[in-house]
């Protein structure tokens, strides 16, 4: 019992000391990652701890349970709108870029370390991949804000190549040890096998998870658990199954972060905290099983490896697959260094070691300090390389959080956070509507209920459904077209208040009946607003809004036509918020 408590209080103990350290690794720019491996290795057998961690199918499988979590999450957080900017340089990088940087490394792990040309293109294939948590860490955590599409690129490839480099590493292992023919053939039919297995296995568990959270009632702190225990169960069944089931995790977590959940607010702040301890656990173990005493034997030809991938591989590999598209050479370069190489590239290459490959034990200490090089060079430079090449751009203002709420009736809207820029349309005079009128703010330390006045800088809290999102970010945050915002808040043209809906059914082909047709579009604003009437008050009527453009004494000059509404409006917003307030206990005024 002693023993078993002497491990528990040590594992306590190194991801504590991963969690705390890391505060001093923000402040000096660290990327985090070589922190957690620096951590195993201080803790390992040539280390202070003299942790001895041998039992290398243990530590494959902490690693691989903890990956699967990893690129669960980071599907999950990935949005539908990342691929449409840039699925195809992304897809691109992650198949035809992994075998081409494969290739072209397994020229220098030949001659440089003497290897036969499989172990040597096993060797570079394990390093053929980025790495999708060091990635996150540097671009997200990090604050680093460079243009939409080349951010998108970099974390769609980094979560899609992994998959595709560990079927091109087990089918590897299956050729050099004899368990698969030696055909190209062979070769082929097993990676179309493990790819095909993990995007239709990934697309079911995704679904899956989907309609579980959404139909069965559970305690609400169960949903997280069950979202989790699914993704492990999707990973491993896949693999049971013959597929990728790194590949399938991802693909779910695709498919389930980008539906209707309910509790999504829930899942994703317990994937964070589960998220982080996955990526503390894994690299520390990784760590925990390098011997840095065998490195000064291999450093030199590691090192000359590590220049040949950062400085080479990547970057023919990059610029030959973003050729076809619109990319400019400092983005192309840009893209190129942010190749980290991560824990994926040290969880490849226990692979060979498990089976039983000659020389798998040399595979494995070249990889962790190829790892260590790319983290320290790499990871050290991105934010400084932005700022020379010119590719950071100004922080994004507006939308800060978004939060669901779990209350009766309200499963379709979210609590919005949102700091008002200076540059915004509402500092720059244009009428609050209704629909967009916050419950409370805080400015200057207070919190205000119901506050009739804006200001820059005031961070505003209101509730809002996903669709509304598009207008609330032009109303609060900094306005880039004056035009474009001014149409998407009050129509894209205007037409007279006495304008009936019968004129305006037969425009539009608006969905209503011609019983429905009696009276003016005035009269109809007045008979569902009734005197309380607002600028900016809208009207949703099939596939246009109207919205109430211009007002004088209470009366309708002019309204707005949006013809591809981005939102739907909330109708008697000052009765909904009324019961709002009093569900939550919120005081008046």
């Amino acid at each position: 019992m002693a023993e078993i408590d002497l491990i528990i209080l040590v594992c306590a103990g190194l991801t504590l000391a991963s969690v705390f350290t890391s505060v001093v690794a923000f402040r000096a720019g660290a990327p985090l990652l070589l922190l957690f491996l620096c951590i195993g290795l201080l803790a390992g057998r040539d280390g202070l701890g003299g942790i001895v961690l041998t039992d290398r199918p243990s530590a494959f499988l902490i690693a691989s349970a903890a990956l699967a979590v990893i690129l669960f999450d980071s599907g999950f957080h990935t949005s539908l709108k990342s691929y449409r900017q840039a699925a195809a340089p992304a897809i691109t990088l992650a198949t035809l870029g992994v075998v081409l940087t494969a290739g072209l490394l397994a020229l220098p792990a030949h001659f440089l370390l003497g290897f036969d040309w499989p172990v040597s293109l096993l060797l570079s294939t394990s390093l053929s991949s980025t790495d999708a948590a060091a990635l996150f860490f540097l671009l997200r955590v990090g604050g680093i804000t460079i243009r939409d599409r080349v951010r998108s690129t970099l974390e769609v490839e980094s979560g899609t190549n992994d998959p595709v480099a560990a079927c091109l590493a087990l089918t590897l292992v299956g050729v050099v040890a004899g368990q698969h023919g030696q055909g190209l053939a062979a070769v082929a039919v097993d990676l179309a096998r493990q790819m095909g297995g993990g995007v239709l296995f990934g697309l079911i568990g995704g679904m899956a998870m989907v309609l579980v959270v959404n139909r069965v009632k559970l305690e609400a702190g169960l949903y997280p658990v069950v979202v989790m225990g699914l993704a492990i169960a999707v990973y491993a069944m896949t693999n049971l199954l013959g597929g990728s089931g790194f590949l399938a995790a991802y693909l779910a977590g695709l498919v389930a972060g980008n539906a209707r959940l309910q509790s999504a607010g829930s899942l994703r702040r317990f994937q964070d905290g589960i998220t982080w301890l996955a990526q503390i656990g894994m690299f520390v173990t990784l760590g925990l099983l390098a011997r840095p005493s065998q490195f000064p034997a291999i450093a030199l030809p590691s090192a000359l490896l590590a220049a040949a991938l950062i400085f080479l591989a990547r970057p023919i590999a990059v610029f030959c697959c973003l050729a076809p598209f619109r990319f400019g050479t400092r983005e192309r370069f840009f893209i190129a260094w942010v190749g980290l190489r991560g824990a994926v590239s040290l969880l490849l290459a226990l692979v060979p070691v498990l089976g039983g490959v000659p020389g798998s034990d040399v595979i494995f200490e070249i990889s962790f300090l190829v790892v260590l090089v790319s983290l320290a060079v790499q990871g050290w430079t991105v934010r400084p390389l932005a700022r020379w090449l010119g590719l950071i751009v100004p922080e994004k203002t507006g939308l800060v959080e978004r939060v669901e709420v779990d209350l009766p009736g309200l499963a379709d809207r979210e609590m919005v956070t949102y700091q008002l820029h200076p540059e915004s349309a509402i500092a720059h005079g244009r009428p609050l509507p209704r629909w967009a009128r916050p419950l409370l703010l805080h400015r200057e330390g207070t919190v205000q209920y119901s506050p009739r006045r804006l200001q820059a800088g005031d961070r505003i809290y209101l509730l809002a459904t996903p669709s509304q999102l598009p207008l609330l970010d032009k109303l609060f945050g900094k306005m880039k077209d004056e035009g474009a915002t001014e149409a998407s808040l009050y129509g894209d043209f205007a037409i007279g208040p006495d304008a009936t809906l019968k004129a305006l059914r037969e425009s539009y082909g608006l969905p209503i009946g011609e019983e429905e047709e009696t009276g003016t579009i005035g009269e109809i604003f007045r008979r569902e607003y009734h005197s309380d009437l607002e600028i900016g008050d809208r009207l949703h009527l099939g596939p246009i809004d109207l919205i109430v453009r211009d007002m004088q004494e209470g009366r309708i000059l002019s309204v707005g036509i949006a013809l591809e509404p981005e939102e739907k409006p909330l109708a008697g917003w000052e009765k909904f918020k009324a019961r709002l307030i009093a569900a939550i206990g919120l005081p008046e005024g």
